[in-house]
Order: C-alpha cells, then structure tokens, then sequence
C-alpha cells in the first residue's frame, strides 16, 4: 500500500476528486492548510490600499489517500491532469489496521 499526499496551491479539489473517484478510489482526506513554498503569495493591500503586503504563509490544500501499489501511475497521472500548482509526495504504508472490523492490510482501503 501506498499514501499518496498532495499539496497543492490552488484549490483543484473537486476536479481531482472526480477523476478518482471514477477509478475506484472512493477514501479521501481533504484539508485547507497554510505554508509556504518557492512562489510568494499575493500582495494584500492594507490600510485602505495605501500599503502593500506580502503574506509569509498562504492558503494551500492538502489532499491524502491511501491505495494500492499497482494503482500507483494512474493516481499519478490523474492528480497531474488535474492539478496546476503543487507537489505529490508518495509514501510506504507498513500496515493498516480497520478499527471497527479489525481488518489489515488492503482489506481495509
């Protein structure tokens, strides 16, 4: 199994949320967060526009989901078809473990 975490600095949300959830991955886990990456935020105008801000942190949104390994491409591709600004980090998942059923492994994603 694999997690697959997106940050991503415009909300392209839903447009790949759709796209999964045609291919089967139903489990999601979406969060509006702040951070900061290599392109600066937009400039805020303060003080009835007489001053120019510049945030340090921005709005960003972070999406998460767990699948299976040979699914790996295809999520892949289908985040990069519908994202336009982020990063998609890929992780081993050592174990999983369903708390209601007490299901491992695959069975429980």
């Amino acid at each position: 199994m694999l997690k697959i975490e997106v940050i991503l600095g415009e909300n392209d949300v839903m447009a790949i949320s759709e796209e999964l959830k045609k291919i089967g991955i139903g489990g999601l886990t979406v969060s509006k967060v702040r951070g900061r990456g290599k392109r600066p935020g937009p400039e805020i105008h303060a003080s009835k526009g007489s001053e120019i801000f510049t945030p340090q942190f921005n709005d960003k949104y972070r999406i998460e989901a767990i699948i299976v390994d040979a699914m790996e491409d295809e999520v892949i591709g289908i985040i990069k078809d519908n994202g336009r600004v982020g990063k998609i980090f890929v992780s081993q998942i050592l174990r999983a473990v369903d708390i209601a059923t007490g299901d491992e492994g695959e069975n429980t994603i």
